[in-house]
């Protein structure tokens, strides 16, 4: 008998579910951290049934990290002066070898994958990470989970509804499965000056002017300082960008090689934010020894924790930026954030700083994808900002004198700050008294730079010059600040823990930035208002670069 094909098809993959819950009935499954979601979960969703028993995905199997307790503690005592093990770090081989999973756990995984009929399984060379290629289908089957499908913001997507499962033998070593889901994505955090609705000022500073403005100027360039910037698409175009900007600005040609991550991809529509990060990161460095672009397939958590894993684990860049964000609580669903965390966590033991914008939506994260101001969604903070690994970097408005040299800064409206209600509070803010240590909750940001669009950077875009703004502007501009702090004295370390070493507490306008930075006292960004001292609207402060400069070499 001759079935229709669509017919035949629904039946082989009803077989296969047949096939598979008699199997998956007679294993004993474990939780990981990559939780389900549900409809009520997403903002103007609609649920289109189960997704394609066919269609291909990607999944990431996260391992979980060995001796966390003594690797914190590792990373506290290379960063303490008292510490007999102060100034040293670990290179990637000797992290693998006491920090992350043993070749055996990564061999149980591979095995497992392919056994579930995985293809291009592969190991990370740091072990905490095994991808493999496969269908809806077979990752519904390795993972115990339905997979189903939506209709969101004009887009089709699919995700896990529940908790994803392996096998109790792989209870412990497994942590999170990445790629059951394509809904979680991180956005740039870049604004123009036609998104906002509040204008103040009319100003677009270059590179040069924002290095006169923050101090910059007789100190060490970062001559001597690897970065790397993450993005996403084709970037061919931002090399060609960033070739005309340096021409135009009288600015070195700094040294450059794309990382490719993943499968390559034709998207262009972050080019503007990849320009933006990449010339004035290296701008405000005036010149680094290389620019690495990592580049990815695409914005999903899961392939942004693969481009996050690499940076760390390539160790080639002491340095890192991403002007990108989401309301944390879905990285935290997904498992994203337990994957990036140990990433981070990794990076920070071999010396290496990450620097994100906290976003563009003040005390709020964003509702959906292109909005920008306050209030705007639910009152949380952004991720990857808030992990404890990172500094978050908010947003300011920067007022210049006629000579171009700093006058004064104000909280910017829409700057992101707030309290993390999924990251705990690293010791260093817990030191400084940052009022939500209390509770054992991280509060970001940790600093802030320039990041209203009417006081933004003039940025050169597919040919000609537009102005910018957004926390995309402040932590490149964070990243080429630390870029010249490194060049001038390599082992400066990990910088969260270098700045808050610095702050004194203060509670009195004036009585710093004797620690090298400039306390914001005016402003607000929804809920929280610019106070003497730390604040959750623009942390420390913004960075007076010749005070750091000299304050970090005592």
């Amino acid at each position: 008998m001759q079935f229709p094909r669509n017919l035949a098809a629904a039946l082989v993959a009803a077989a296969l579910a047949s096939l598979c819950a008699s199997a998956n009935a007679q294993t004993v499954w474990a939780g990981t951290a990559t939780q389900g979601i549900s409809l009520s979960q997403l903002a103007s969703a609609s649920d289109y049934g189960p997704a394609p028993a066919s269609q291909a995905i990607t999944v990431r199997v996260v391992l979980a990290l060995q001796n966390k307790t003594a690797l914190n503690a590792y990373i506290q005592n290379i960063n303490n002066p008292n510490s007999p093990l102060y100034g040293e770090s670990l290179m990637p081989a000797q992290f693998a070898a006491t920090y992350a999973p043993t070749s055996a756990q990564v061999q149980q995984v591979v095995s497992y994958l392919e056994g579930a009929g995985f293809t291009n399984v592969a190991a990370e060379p740091n072990n905490l990470m095994v991808s493999g290629d496969g269908t809806v289908a077979q990752a519904s089957a390795a993972f115990n989970t339905p997979i189903e499908q939506y209709a969101q913001f004009g887009n089709i997507v699919y995700g896990n509804t529940a908790t994803a499962q392996v096998p109790a033998s792989l209870n412990g070593i497994v942590a999170a499965v990445l790629g059951l889901n394509n809904i979680g994505q991180m956005k740039p955090t870049l604004v123009t000056r036609s998104q906002v609705s509040v204008p103040q000022y009319d100003v677009s500073y270059s590179p040069q002017q924002f290095q006169t403005a923050y101090g910059a100027t007789g100190t060490a360039t970062g001559s001597n300082a690897t970065i790397a910037i993450m993005a996403e698409g084709d970037v061919s175009g931002v090399i060609t960008d960033l070739r005309a900007e340096e021409q135009a600005n009288g600015l070195p040609q700094v040294p450059l090689t794309v990382v490719a991550v993943g499968v390559a991809s034709t998207d262009t529509s972050g080019w503007d934010e990849w320009d933006l990060d990449t010339q004035f990161s290296t701008g405000m460095a005036e010149t680094v020894k290389r620019l690495y672009i990592y580049d990815t397939t695409s914005l999903t958590d899961s392939d942004l924790a693969l481009e996050i894993s690499r940076w760390a684990t390539d160790d080639k860049a002491k340095a890192g930026s991403a002007s990108l964000g989401e309301c944390e609580i879905f990285p935290y669903l997904d498992g994203s954030m337990l994957a990036d965390d140990e990433s981070f966590a990794e990076a920070a033991a071999q010396g290496q700083s990450f620097f994100a914008s906290t976003g563009d939506t003040g005390s709020f994260c964003p509702a959906e994808v292109g909005e920008n101001g306050v209030p705007a969604g639910a009152p949380m903070v952004n991720y990857p900002a808030s992990s404890q690994y990172v500094m978050a970097v908010g947003g300011t408005t920067l007022l210049t004198n006629s000579d171009g040299t700093y006058d004064t800064e104000t909280a910017w409206y829409a700057g992101g700050g707030g309290i993390s209600q999924f990251e705990y509070s690293p010791y260093w803010q817990t030191a400084a008294a940052v009022p939500s240590s209390e509770l054992g909750d991280k509060g970001i940001p940790d600093i802030a730079m320039d990041a209203d669009p009417y006081s933004g950077a003039n940025i050169y875009y597919d040919g000609s010059w537009e102005a910018v703004g957004g926390t995309s502007l402040s932590s490149p501009l964070a990243l080429g600040v630390w870029a010249r702090l490194i060049s001038a004295n390599p082992n400066l370390g990990f910088a969260p823990i270098r700045y808050y070493g610095l702050y004194d507490g203060a509670t009195t306008p004036g009585s710093y930035p004797e620690g090298g930075f400039h306390d914001i006292v005016v402003g607000a960004n929804g809920f929280y208002t610019a106070l003497p001292g730390w604040d959750y609207t623009t942390g420390l402060g913004s960075l007076w670069v010749s005070e750091l400069a000299a304050d970090l070499k005592k």
